[in-house]
């Protein structure tokens, strides 16, 4: 028996197409009183909870660990979950969508006084090597100060100087330059432009003179150009900023350490002759009282001489009267 053909629908063109039923929607299906509390108590604490700090906030028949199962697991699929930290329980972002919350952002952190007068030194004295730094500053350079500065890209490797041991020139970059607002690095303030801003105070030596800056990349006479290596000897060892940074002010402490040894020593000194000078001045009154305590028995003993005299001329007054 021949299958029934199928039914075609006529639609005339004046009619509208008949449109399907929309679906109905669906309510929502009712949550237990005590799963919503639950939820709210977390989603509302500032940090983790513990089942016994929930437990106390819910009704007594509420089976805690039940409630925060069943809570757990309606969360799982979701953007927010409920996880378990130790003991405590709280509401945090899914772990697959942790990028969208990612935030980056620099941390600006300012140099150390041991880095700047290095940046500055550097600066005004360039082309330059650690051992010159070391002999302006007056004080020896750590490593991680250099790397600092070279991690920030202000300053860079020359060339080598042309002395025994051939050490490497320092001089600034393009970087220095576009951070500080300059044109070129002659535009560096002077000697009165630095008095004239309270940089430098009166009293200076005879002779104290600013060094006119120049970053000329051309080599000078005393200087050899780098060597394949030499750039990655310049930046070893290898350290990081916090590690360049902790070593940086581990110098300026040990600076400031030197400098404090030095003002303790000077009142030390000041002690001392402060000290002395109160023995000499001791000394001093101690001879005054023995020059006249020797006084007074010189004077006594002269008056008892004299005392003894006279008793001599009146035992021999009495015995002339006796004869006669």
């Amino acid at each position: 028996m021949p299958s029934a053909a199928p039914k075609l629908e006529v639609v005339h063109a004046d009619e509208p197409a008949a449109q399907p039923m929309a679906e109905q929607p669906t309510e929502p299906q009712a949550r237990p009183e005590a799963l919503r509390l639950l939820e709210a108590l977390l989603f509302a604490a500032a940090e983790p909870l513990d089942e016994a700090t929930l437990a106390k906030q819910l009704p007594n028949d509420v089976n805690v660990k039940e409630m925060l199962a069943l809570l757990e697991t309606e969360y799982a699929t979701r953007g927010v979950n409920l996880v378990r930290i130790g003991r405590k329980w709280m509401f945090r972002t899914a772990s697959d969508l942790s990028w969208l919350l990612t935030k980056h952002t620099v941390e600006s952190r300012k140099l150390s006084r041991a880095a700047i007068e290095t940046l500055a030194i550097i600066a005004y004295h360039q082309p330059v090597t650690r051992a010159e730094i070391e002999e302006i500053r007056g004080v020896q350079t750590a490593g991680g100060t250099l790397d600092v500065l070279l991690k920030t890209g202000w300053i860079r490797p020359r060339g080598r100087r042309k002395v025994p041991g051939r050490p490497i020139t320092y001089g600034t970059t393009d970087e220095f330059l576009t951070h500080f607002g300059l044109e070129e690095v002659s535009d560096l303030p002077g000697l009165e432009e630095l008095k004239g801003a309270g940089l430098l105070e009166g009293g200076l030596p005879t002779g104290f003179a600013v060094p006119v800056p120049s970053d000329d990349s051309t080599l000078r006479d005393d200087e050899d150009p780098l060597e394949p290596g030499d750039l990655d000897l310049a930046l070893a060892p290898a350290v990081d900023n916090a590690e360049g940074e902790a070593a940086a002010e581990a110098e300026t402490a040990a600076d400031d350490t030197a400098e404090a040894e030095a003002v303790l020593e000077v009142d030390a000194e000041a002690v001392l002759e402060v000290e002395a000078e109160a023995v000499l001045e001791v000394e001093d009154e101690a001879v005054l009282e023995g020059e006249d305590e020797a006084a007074d028995e010189a004077s006594e003993a002269v008056s008892d001489e004299a005392s003894s005299e006279d008793e001599a001329a009146d035992e021999a007054s009495g015995e002339g009267e006796g004869e006669k």
